[in-house]
Formats: structure tokens, C-alpha cells, sequence
């Protein structure tokens, strides 16, 4: 028993009183009926337990599971052990069942019969292949500039970012656009090897139109500017699996930050307004220190990489 409540020292109390003075005067003093002390005085053993009240519920019920539908409940049951309750309800109803999902659903419960969810298989990540100088690879990507940083008279227009990541050194190159297209993307390239300090040996991309026509409906498709302009330049493109923009983590992260410490704070009036504010971002970005880099800028890092082969 977990607790006495006030109604197990009554009726101990009322049963005493009883014994002492008579059932009669015991419901007298009590008022209650005398076929209410018989019936506890029977049931009382000397423990409080005794008196407890005990289970209200009924042996049976006209509209109860019956042994048969119980039988076929378990048998399912084994050759099912993982469905889940409606899916296993369906399959029941498939061999004659035809109780309520309800019905079901209390029925596995007071049996133990709930189905146990497998636990999903873990995704395990390939090791990542680590870069040993600056140029070996190139991230690139292209963010969509938010509508909402876009006011003033240039609401309304689509600007895009243009972001190329170094695996190395973590330095990038940032580059505003009002076109979205392979054109840009040559552009980009074209101005991103002036920029970038060091030679390019690879770039990575997605499986956007404005990179490659891999993923179009032509089934031979022709080399995009882009692609071209990267065969001219001797640097060798890799695309990463479709629909994974994990294995581009880089640039996208980079996105991401791009998103917290500057587009959520700056808004821009134009497109030169928004040209210029991306280049200061792009300046404090490359200049600022790293942990993965031992807190080092990206700037710092190129530099003792170029000037002495120095790795932090």
C-alpha cells in the first residue's frame, strides 16, 4: 500500500468502534448502514491493506477482444514485429479484423504488443581528404542575396553572390552579381585567378546550370562557358554528388556565416551599394582569425605558406 488515505482510518476507526460497542451504535455514531460495517469488518484482516478500495473494473465485457481475434492479434504479430499500429491494423483487416485502430491500439498496449521501432541506420561520412596547399582545391558556389536586404529603389532585383573557398587556407573570394548564368561563372573565374594569390590545380562545384549541363535534358550536353573557360586554364573541374551539398561543406558554411554576420544586419539601396559592402565583408573575412587555422587569418596563412612553406 503507498498511502493511507483519510477513508482507510475511517473505516478502521468505524470497525473498532464496533467491536466495542455493537454494529448497531457503530452506525449510529457513524452514520453509515450496519450492511456497510458487516461488509468491511469481513474484509478487514488487522492491515490497512484490507481496506483499501479495489478495482471497480469489470471481469468482462460484453464487447471484449474475443480469444480468437486475441489468437490472430499475437500470430500477426510475430511475423510483424516492427509494423507500426496502423500499418499493422491494415494487415489485420486484410484476414477478417474488425475492431477500431482504438480498439487495436489498447489491446497491444495492455499485452506488450507495441511495436519497437528499429533505430535508423547511422550515416558514417567517408574521411575527408585533407588539402596540403593552397590551390590543390577551390570551392565554389553561388548564394542568393535575401529580398529582404534588398530596399529602397532596388527592391524588387535579384543580386547573387559569388563565393570561392580555398580548402587549405580557408581564404576566400567574394564577387556581386545581377546575373545568374555560366557567363557569371566565367566571369567569376576569370577574375578569381587575378585575385586569388596562388594557382588554381581544381575547382569544385554542385551540378547547377550555371556550371555544368550534366544534369540536363540533353543527352549529350555541350560544355557550359564555365567548363570551357576551366579546360583553357588547364584546371581541372570536380563535381560533387548530385543533391549532396554536404560535400561542398565549405563554401556552404561559409554561406551560412555569410548569413548571420552580414546579410542579417546590412541592407543595400543598389547594386554598387551591395557591390561595395560585399568587398569590405570580403576584406574583414579574410583577415580575420581562425581556429582551424590556430588562429591564424586565412591572410596570415596564405602569406607564411607563400613566403617561407610555413603550415601553423
Amino acid at each position: 500500500m503507498k498511502t493511507v488515505t483519510q477513508t482507510i482510518l475511517y473505516r478502521q476507526a468505524l470497525i473498532k468502534y464496533s467491536e466495542k460497542y455493537g454494529v448497531t451504535k457503530a452506525a449510529i455514531r457513524y452514520k453509515t448502514n450496519r450492511q456497510y460495517i458487516y461488509r468491511w469488518k469481513k474484509r478487514y484482516d488487522g492491515t490497512l491493506a484490507s481496506l483499501e478500495d479495489r478495482s471497480h473494473r469489470p471481469h468482462h465485457h460484453p464487447n471484449e477482444h474475443t480469444a480468437d481475434e486475441l489468437k490472430l492479434i499475437a500470430d500477426m504479430r510475430k511475423r510483424n514485429a516492427n509494423s507500426g499500429l496502423v500499418v499493422f491494423w491494415v494487415k489485420l483487416r486484410q484476414r477478417g479484423y474488425t475492431r477500431s485502430v482504438t480498439g487495436l491500439y489498447r489491446v497491444l498496449r495492455r499485452q506488450g504488443q507495441m511495436a519497437v521501432k528499429p533505430p535508423n541506420p547511422k550515416y558514417i561520412a567517408k574521411p575527408y581528404e585533407q588539402m596540403h596547399y593552397p590551390g590543390q582545391r577551390v570551392q565554389i558556389d553561388v548564394k542568393f542575396v535575401p529580398a529582404a536586404c534588398i530596399v529602397g529603389e532596388a527592391k524588387g532585383q535579384n543580386f547573387y553572390q559569388y563565393t570561392a573557398i580555398d580548402e587549405y587556407s580557408r581564404f576566400r573570394y567574394l564577387e556581386a552579381f545581377e546575373e545568374h548564368s555560366s557567363y557569371s561563372s566565367a566571369v567569376f573565374l576569370e577574375h578569381l585567378q587575378k585575385r586569388f594569390p596562388f594557382k588554381i590545380e581544381c575547382v569544385q562545384t554542385d551540378n547547377g546550370q550555371e556550371f555544368t549541363k550534366r544534369l540536363g535534358n540533353t543527352e549529350n550536353p555541350t560544355p557550359t562557358l564555365f567548363e570551357s573557360r576551366l579546360e583553357q586554364c588547364g584546371i581541372r573541374h570536380k563535381l560533387i554528388k548530385p543533391y549532396t551539398p554536404r560535400h561542398n561543406g565549405k563554401v556552404e558554411r561559409s554561406h551560412r556565416k555569410d548569413n548571420e554576420y552580414f546579410y542579417a544586419t546590412h541592407t543595400f539601396y543598389s547594386f554598387d551599394d551591395f557591390k561595395k559592402q560585399l568587398s569590405v565583408h570580403n576584406r574583414n573575412y579574410n583577415n580575420f582569425p581562425m581556429r582551424p587555422l590556430n588562429w591564424k587569418s586565412p591572410a596570415q596563412y596564405i602569406k607564411a605558406f607563400i613566403q617561407n612553406g610555413e603550415v601553423f
